[in-house]
């Protein structure tokens, strides 16, 4: 009987002991797969740092009208490309028409005014050549009347000798007498013209200072008109909105009829002219990241099709700092948190070049970055 009940414990014994063999052989093995796995992630974390927090980007060319006023017309669809200067919306242009019209009517009179001013200036310089010749023949007239009451002057004190010895008649004197006073009022009459001639030429000479300045205002106006002309034209230019740069049109959401502002934005014009990643790293992961290292990326949209690139900047700022109400640690309770780093990452120039077309902005990418 005692043999009997020894057996199976026997047996119980040996299959624990079974098991226990096992679970070391299963545990030795996980221990050796782990760190074998473990010195992998190690080792591959000294040469590569990698993130999934990175996207697609490029420019965006939003379309702003210059000038306000109702839709007319429409040109563009959804998801359209566009050349650089093909029409995209065309406003209503009466309006503009009408001003430049009155620009030009403003341009025409004040050229007019010009006109008037300069044939003034002629008529007022001619007047002053004229006063001047006047005065000229007045100082010519004045030596000459010097002359003849000199000559009277002295046949009058010759007389006066003479009527005191009765060598002459009363009568005789008198008529030197008289031609003496007669020198002395036509000498005072031509001063009396000429300094009147002198007032006159003055008063010319500052007419012709006026008109002057009539047409420098006159010449001025005429700059201003051209100038209300140019930006009146320019201002009718804007109503035809065009591309600024090649690309695909993003969604339209503007109607015909619909008044729009200037400075609006209608919608925006995605370029194909370049695409690039950011990649926003953990400031723990940029110790031995620089530029120029070379960058492996995936796109989510594409599995399994990989592109190079390189660093080619970091940010000056966090992705924190730069968002709209950045954290102020100051106030409140601060809590330490990892914050992130946008690093801009562009595509090398032998990329496929259909595959990067078929890239939108926003797409989520896979970036990892070859330290070594």
């Amino acid at each position: 009987m005692e043999n009997n009940n020894n057996a199976p414990q026997a047996e119980q014994v040996a299959d624990k002991k079974k098991t226990n063999k096992k679970f070391a052989i299963g545990f030795g093995a996980i221990l050796v797969v782990g760190s074998i796995f473990g010195f992998y992630k190690y080792n591959e974390s000294q040469k590569h740092e990698d993130t999934d927090d990175a996207q697609i980007s490029s420019r965006i060319s939003p379309v702003i009208p210059r000038v306000g006023g109702f839709i007319t017309e429409i040109r563009v669809k959804d998801n359209q490309m566009v050349k650089k200067g093909d029409t995209l919306v065309v406003l209503d242009s009466q309006d503009f028409q009408v001003k430049l019209e009155d620009a030009e009517a403003r341009l025409i009179s004040a050229r007019s005014n010009v006109g008037v001013a300069n044939a003034g200036e002629s008529v007022t310089q001619n007047n002053v050549v004229s006063t001047q010749a006047n005065t000229n023949t007045i100082d010519a007239q004045i030596e000459s009347a010097k002359v003849n009451l000199w000559r009277a002057q002295k046949d009058f004190e010759r007389y006066q000798n003479l009527i005191k010895d009765h060598s002459i008649t009363q009568q005789q004197f008198e008529q030197t007498e008289a031609t003496y006073l007669i020198a002395q009022k036509q000498l005072d009459v031509l001063r009396a013209q000429k300094n009147a001639a002198s007032k006159q030429t003055a008063a010319v000479a500052a007419q012709s200072n006026i008109n002057r300045g009539q047409i420098a205002v006159a010449n001025a106006s005429i700059a201003q008109a051209e100038a209300g002309v140019a930006a009146a034209r320019l201002n009718l230019s804007y109503t035809v909105i065009t591309a600024a740069v090649d690309g695909q049109v993003g969604t339209v959401n503007i109607q015909p009829g619909q008044l729009i502002n200037a400075g609006q934005s209608l919608f925006q014009i995605i370029p194909d002219d370049q695409k690039w990643v950011v990649a926003n790293f953990k400031e723990t992961q940029l110790t031995r990241m620089k530029t120029g290292q070379k960058v492996t990326i995936e796109v989510d949209a594409f599995p399994g099709q990989k592109m190079e690139g390189t660093i080619t900047s970091f940010s000056p700022a966090t992705g924190a700092k730069t968002s709209l109400l950045p954290p102020d640690n100051a106030s409140g309770n601060f809590v330490k948190t990892v914050q992130r780093v946008p690093v801009r990452i562009d595509f090398l120039s032998n990329t496929d070049k259909e595959l990067l077309n078929r890239l939108s902005s926003g797409m989520n990418v896979f970036v990892d970055v070859h330290l070594k």
